[in-house]
Formats: structure tokens, sequence, C-alpha cells
């Protein structure tokens, strides 16, 4: 079956022991998931840079989703106050609509990118958590005075998290001005006394307070306003707190509070106050902050907070001009630790790139700083490589803000040149332009041929009548990224587009101006499309059907219950075009999931990636196949936009034709429907770190046989047997892929994942990373050696997606102890899973770990010398 995974939550992504913790890990998934998080919280620039009214506060951080490869659809190019967003580090949000709010317009236009997105989306960000026992919002605003500092400060602080989705009568009895100065009172009388930690739970009131002034923003009139009485008490306990000799502690326990401390001096709209401090935290950042994940968020905290958003309050303006300090540190902070943009913490050198080309749109005397910098940075960053994010961001935000100066900078067209550089070879194929950074000559007469001849496959399929009068878009772009980080570093500033899917066609029909494109990348196995472009048939569907089957922009098509054709037809031209089976749809059919009736009535905000995709595409070839007048008067009525109309045909067909249905998926399961030669079908069984591998594969329809099996293991290597056995090296879950061919040449192939919980015999090598303590993907360290009584301390990052972490140990002579820790430095009193087995031979396996920075260590029950400690996901 063709892998999919789930439909992305297009979300902002905003991140938050002992001796030296590691930062949780990178950049954000894509540019689209950065941005929400700043940009549904500010207003529209003026023709200055500039908007009068400052962004509305920031919410609490909660966690994000993995970024998802799934099928784009079309829409609009993303306005620019969506794009070239501050980056967070993957794997957390920040909130940024209440629970029962509607999301602010900006993050509806990024949401429109993928509706079920948005309806998933604003779920994760406006749901609040259960309010555990005495944590409800009457427990708070029940309270005052004393009495109120008392409860939130004994409150743990996922509690006090929950105020910020409270509305209504609650937020005006939890927030009103009074209740706020309370705690804004204990937070000044407390903070001067900071040890470097939550000890004193100083970090209940400060997430009290910015919990305060993000429900009073949204509710207004209900909270009732804040006025220079509670600035001046905030004001007075963050001077209280940076006064403080541990607010400079490199620690996660001070990191921890700190990010929190900063965000507020934003949330308070007081950042003018802070420059000073601002640039205390970028100078004091060095790489042994890397050793300290909330450290690092702390210093984050002041590019994507108040740096990047203050620039829209006239007091900060002020400040920054009489004293553009704080644009020199920018500047050095994204000169100096460019060693960043080839680690999991590039974002703080991009986000200090980001806030210092904002600067330039400050007015004539910050621009005059800011200008030669900017371009230094520029200049001295190549476009493309490892390090091309920087530029990308850099030069996007440069022109965003300081316009009159895209000479200066070499930036005016600044889509042309990234193109250029990362696009640099054009076939023009009829009506079609394709750009792709590293297909052959051949490839791209391959993909222009494939698409040839789906322009009369899709004709034949819908029987149009030519475009749709009055629309516009006759002419389309087909980008190809050579893969999916170069996608997503470039593809947002050329083309306007969300990079959190696997791939997107970006027009708007109704505008005159738009320019049609389908961006996408190759993918990293084969996967059966033309040149391996990941979902280019799809994709292409989806562009054709805009302009000959639905009239209107993205939102007038999906204000119907339309989605199983919109995403179906796309599904069944992809595969019924290439002469391929759709394998999970065909495993979907056997197990009669949904009926006819429940997938006419597909929306995004109803249907995940399996009713979306699958039975999409069941739903449409059972219609096209069975019932092609209902199909034709349906798309008669889209083709002149009314679409309650065509709505109207499919929705009055009730239940009657959900029997035959269940009938046609039986014969469909059984081999109706499957694609005439050779599909590639297998089975799995998996023992430990060993999986075996049964070839399933059929021959329909043709005088061939089979006649060759080529297997890929997602571990770098390959087999030609018919039915491999193949043991990993290490746990993990991969991605197999079959290729059969048969006797007339003819070769199909079907990914899917397979999942093991042990690694195998095979010796790890040694870990590559510079830093002894650092463990990675599938090595080991050898000769590790400790006293009785003392730790070795050591930690991994885990990207996105690893299922399971196994961590083991051997070798040597004495008595270790292992111990691992998800947040902070393992040892026999913190730690999370064990292993305690007598000598130095230790295993524990963590499943489904975040992505991040984890901790290991081994313990010296007695001496130990010679043990070896290896890591494998």
């Amino acid at each position: 079956m063709r892998l999919r995974q789930s439909l992305p939550l297009l979300v902002a992504a905003a991140l938050a022991g002992p001796a030296t913790l590691l930062p949780t890990p990178a950049l954000a998934a894509s540019p689209a998931s950065a941005t929400a998080t700043a940009s549904a919280a500010v207003a529209a620039p003026a023709a200055d840079g500039r908007a009068p009214a400052a962004p509305t506060p920031f919410g609490a951080e909660i966690a994000a989703p993995s970024s998802s490869e799934d099928l784009g659809r079309t829409t609009a190019p993303l306005p620019p106050e969506l794009l070239g967003q501050a980056l967070q580090p993957t794997g957390t949000a920040v909130q940024n609509a209440q629970a029962g709010r509607t999301v602010q317009a900006a993050q509806n236009a990024q949401n429109a990118q993928h509706p079920k997105a948005a309806a998933t989306a604003q779920h994760a960000l406006t749901t609040p958590a259960p309010a555990a026992a005495g944590c409800a919002a009457s427990d708070f605003g029940g309270r005052s005075g004393a009495d109120l500092v008392a409860f939130v400060q004994a409150s743990t602080t996922d509690c006090v998290k929950t105020l910020f989705n409270v509305t209504g009568t609650d937020a005006a009895n939890v927030f009103k001005q009074s209740q706020m100065l309370a705690v804004a009172n204990a937070f000044r009388a407390q903070a001067g006394k900071y040890t470097g930690d939550n000890s004193g739970n100083l970090l209940q009131l400060v997430l009290f307070l910015r919990a305060g002034y993000y429900v009073q923003s949204n509710n207004a009139s209900t909270v009732g306003p804040y006025d220079a009485t509670l600035t001046a008490a905030v004001q007075a306990g963050l001077d209280a707190f940076f006064a403080t000799a541990h607010r400079t502690d490199v620690s996660d326990a001070n990191g921890t509070v700190l990010s929190e401390v900063l965000v507020l001096t934003d949330s308070a709209n007081i950042q003018a106050h802070y420059l000073n401090v601002y640039q205390q935290v970028l100078n004091a950042y060095g790489n042994g902050y890397n050793a300290f994940p909330k450290m690092v968020n702390a210093v984050n905290s002041v590019l994507w907070a108040p740096l990047w958003r203050a620039n829209w309050n006239p007091d900060y303006v002020s400040a920054v001009t009489a004293d553009p300090g704080v644009v020199t540190t920018l500047a050095s902070f994204a000169q100096n630790h460019k060693d960043l943009l080839t680690t999991p913490n590039a974002f703080l050198a991009v986000n200090a790139g980001n806030d210092l080309a904002r600067t330039a749109g400050d007015g004539p005397a910050v621009e005059a700083v800011a200008k030669p910098l900017i371009k230094r940075v520029l200049d001295s960053t190549p476009i493309s490589g490892a390090v091309g994010k920087l530029y990308v961001y850099t030069a996007y935000n440069a022109n965003r803000y300081d316009n009159a100066q895209c000479s200066y900078y070499g930036t005016c067209d600044l889509p042309g040149k990234l193109t250029a550089a990362v696009l640099p070879n054009t076939l023009v194929c009829d009506n079609r332009t394709i750009r792709t950074e590293d297909l052959t000559a051949a490839e791209l007469a391959t993909v222009c041929a494939s698409l040839r001849g789906e322009d009369t496959f899709f004709h034949n399929l819908v029987k149009d009548n030519g475009p749709i009068p009055g629309q516009y878009g006759k002419t389309i772009t087909l980008a190809v990224f050579a893969n999916r980080d170069d996608y997503q570093t470039y593809s947002w500033a050329i083309y306007n587009n969300s990079t959190d899917n696997g791939g997107q066609t970006v027009m708007d029909v109704t505008d005159p101006d738009n320019k049609p494109v389908s961006v996408m990348y190759k993918k990293s196995y084969l996967d059966g499309f033309p040149a391996n472009v990941w979902n280019l048939n799809h994709e292409y569907t989806h562009y054709l059907d805009n302009i000959y089957d639905m009239k209107g922009n993205f939102g007038t098509e999906i204000s119907v219950p339309d989605i199983w054709w919109i995403e179906g037809v796309a599904e069944y031209e992809s595969y019924a075009y290439r002469g391929t089976t759709d394998t999970q749809a065909m495993a979907e059919a056997a197990t009669h999931r949904y009926k006819l009736s429940t997938v006419l009535q597909n929306t995004y905000d109803n249907s995940d990636t399996v009713r979306t995709y699958p039975w999409g595409y069941l739903a449409v070839r059972y219609m096209v196949e069975k019932h092609p007048a209902d199909v034709q008067n349906m798309l008669g009525h889209f083709r002149t936009g009314d679409y309650q109309g065509g709505y109207a045909v499919y929705n009055g067909l009730g239940t009657s034709y959900d029997a035959d249905f269940d009938t046609w998926l039986n014969a469909c399961a059984a081999g109706a429907c499957y694609a005439d030669g050779p599909t590639a079908l297998f089975g799995q069984s998996v023992d430990g770190a060993t999986v075996t591998l049964t070839d399933k594969s059929v021959e329909n329809n043709s005088p061939a046989s089979l006649a060759s099996w080529h297997w890929t293991f997602g571990d770098g290597s390959s087999s030609e047997d018919r039915n491999p056995v193949h043991t990993y090296a290490a746990a993990g879950t991969y991605t197999v892929n079959l290729t059969v061919t048969d006797s007339a040449g003819k070769s199909a192939s079907t990914p899917t994942s397979v999942t093991v919980t042990t690694g195998g015999t095979t010796t790890l090598p040694t870990c590559t990373d510079p830093r002894t303590d650092a463990l990675g993907q599938n090595c080991s360290r050898p000769n590790q050696a400790r006293t009785a009584g003392n730790l070795d301390y050591f930690y991994v990052y885990l990207p996105a997606g690893t299922s399971t972490l196994k961590v083991s140990t051997s070798g040597g002579t004495g008595t270790a102890a292992l111990y691992y820790n998800a947040d902070t430095w393992a040892s026999p009193s913190a730690h999370t899973a064990a292993s305690t087995n007598p000598g130095t031979t230790q295993s524990l396996t963590v499943t489904n770990p975040a992505a991040g920075y984890r901790y290991i260590s081994l313990y010296a029950t007695t001496d130990f010398s010679g043990v070896t400690v290896s890591t494998q996901f």
C-alpha cells in the first residue's frame, strides 16, 4: 500500500537539570507551520512596514504535530504576512485561538491551504486540556488578593496554562485588573529573590500574567481594560527579575523560567524597556548553551517574541531609533553562529537574520544602521546548500520591510533569483513550464509526456466542454525540487505556498494576475510516479479539475461536502492514468469501513487521510464506472458555480446505492479493480530485528508473467530475492519498497512501512559527533569507564517520527546500570526507564519518544571500564 501520513496540522511551532542538557529540536517543519504563530497575532503592516497596533499576545505553549507529506490541494497564494515568519523548534506550538473562539483572519487564510488541517489545528490550539481537581476557572475566579496568589503558586504549571482558554464570565472573574494586580504585585515581591529555578513557584505567577494578557486581548469587552497601573506593576516585577544574578544561570531550570519571563515583556507590550536585556541574552549565547534546551528556548524567545513582534510598537521603534545596538547584536548573532545552520538549532541563526531584516522597516534612522548589516549577511551566505535558509529568510524580510532598497540588497526579484539558483533546468511543454532542480533532460521529457497524456485521460474521464468561461490560469508552471528539505526551504519564498505537505497546487482562477503553479519534490524512494516526482499526477489533476470542472476559488468549491470528488478524482486519475493499482484502496475495500452515502458527505473536517484518499478514490471510481450520468449531472452544476445544485444530485441519492457499493467493494478487493499488468503486493512478519517479506504480487489481464523482484529496505540495502529475509541493525520504522517487473517489461512499485523493535547483531560504528557525550542514530561510544558512585552522561537527538529508541550497553568489566530520562539528565534518582542487571550488559527500549534531545547515563554501581553504549532508532 502507498504510504500516507496523517493530514498536516498547519499550526505554529514554538518551543519554550543539572549539568548539560541539549536543546529541543530544530527548525519548524515548514514556513507554513512556523508562520501561524506570529502571523495570526499581528496586524498587516502599513506602507511603511508597520501597523499602528501592537500584536495580540501569545497564548500557551502546546504540542505541535510533526510535518506531513500528505497530498496538497489547490489554493490561492499565501499573503505576505503569512510568509517569512520567525521559525520555531519542531514539536511545540503556541496557542493563538481560544476554545470556542474563531481563529483570527490571518490564521484562517493560512488554514485555507488545507481545511482538514485547519479544523484539526484549531482543535489542537483551542481545546483546553481537562482541568484537574482544583483546577477549574472558578477555583481561580472565586479567589482574590493573597488567597488568589497562594492558589496560583500552589497550582501546577499545566493547571495555570488551562487559564489561557477561559472566556465569558470566567474570563472576567479570573483576569479582571484587580486579579492581575494582585498577582503582578506578588511577582514583583518575589522576583528579586529569584534563585535560578522554580523552587519558589515564580513561574506560575508569570504564566498567570501571560494568560491574563492573552485572554483580555481576546475578551476585552468582558474582562475590561488594563491600565498603566498594571503595566507599572508588571514592569516592576520584570525589573526585579532581570536584576538578579541567577537570571543569567546557564541551566535548564533557569531557562524554563527565563523563557516565559521574556515572553511576558512582549505580552505586556513593554518591549522598549528591555532592549539591553534582549541584547544581553543574545550576546551571552554560545555553543555551550546547546547542552541546555530550555536555555536555547529562552534565547529563541527573544528572537520570535519581542524582537520579531515589537516592531509594531511605536515605543519600541523609538527606543531602537535612539539606541540601535540591538540591530548590531542581531547581525553579529546571525554572522557568528552560522555553524548552527547545519544543526537542529539552525532556527536561532535564521531568526536573527529574520529580525535583522525586519528592523529595516523601522524608519530611516534604523534602516541606515541595518542596511549594511543585512547586505553583509546576504553577501556572505550562499543561496543554496545547507546554509541557504538564512539567506532566504533574511532576503525575504528585507524585501518585505525595506523593499525600496531591494536593488542595494540584490533581492528585487527574489523569486526569480531563487529560482535561477535552485531550479535551473527548464522545459516548456505546451502550456506547461517545468522547472526543476536536478531532473535530467530525459526525466524532463518523461514528465512532459506524462502530463500531455494526462490531459487526454482527464477530458475523457470528466467529459468537459472546455475551460470554464471567465476563469484565469490557462498556463501552469510545475516546479520540482530535488528533495523535501529544499522544497521546504525555497518553495514558499518563490511560489507563496504552504510547505507542510507533499506538494501543492497554488492558483486562484478568479484572479487575472495569478499564475498557477504545482510545486513538488522527488521522493527519497521509488514511488511509481514519472521521474519519481512525488504526487505529480495527483497535483496536476487538481489543476485540471479547477480549470474544467470547478467554477470559482477554493473557498467556493468547498462550500458543500464535495471532498470525495476533489480528492477522490485526483487519486483515481493518478492511479488509473498511470495504469497502477491503488493498493491501499484495495485493502480498504476489503474492510467495508464506510458506506458510499457516508463518503459522499466527506469534508476536510470530518475525514482523516483514509476516508479522504483511498475512500475518495473508491467513491469516485464507483460513481464514474457505475453511475456516470450522476457524475455528469453533478459536474454540470459545479461548472456553473452552482455547488448547492451539484450537492443535491448526490445528496439526494441517500442510501440508495449503498448496497450495490458494498457488493462492488467485494469484487474490487478480489481483483476486479486491479490494474492490467503487475501489481506489487507483499506481506511482512517481524521477529525482533528481522523481517520476513513474502511476495504476493499479481499479474492481471496480461499474458506476461512476473519476472523479477527488487526490494529496498529503507536502510540503504536492497535485495533481488522474491521472498527476502532482512535483519535491521537498529530498531525503528523503515520504508520497504517492492518493485516487480513482468516478462513484458512493465513494472509496478508498492512502498509500505515496517517496524522492528530491536536491533540486530551488526556492530554499530562509533558516533561521529565531535562531542564525546553525544550519541546518534545507529552508533556507539566504546571504552566508557567510571569509578564507583559516579555517572557517565550522554544525550541523543531524536528526529520527529522516531517510533522506537533502543539503548544498550555491552563489553568491559564491572557493573554499570543504564538510565534514561526524557527531560533532564538521567540518574538513579531521576529516570523514566532503567536497566540494572548485574554486570555491563544492559538494554532498554523507549517507544514513541517525542522529538528532541533525550538523556542517558551509566551509573557505576562498581568501577566499570571498557563498556560500549549504543543507540538505535
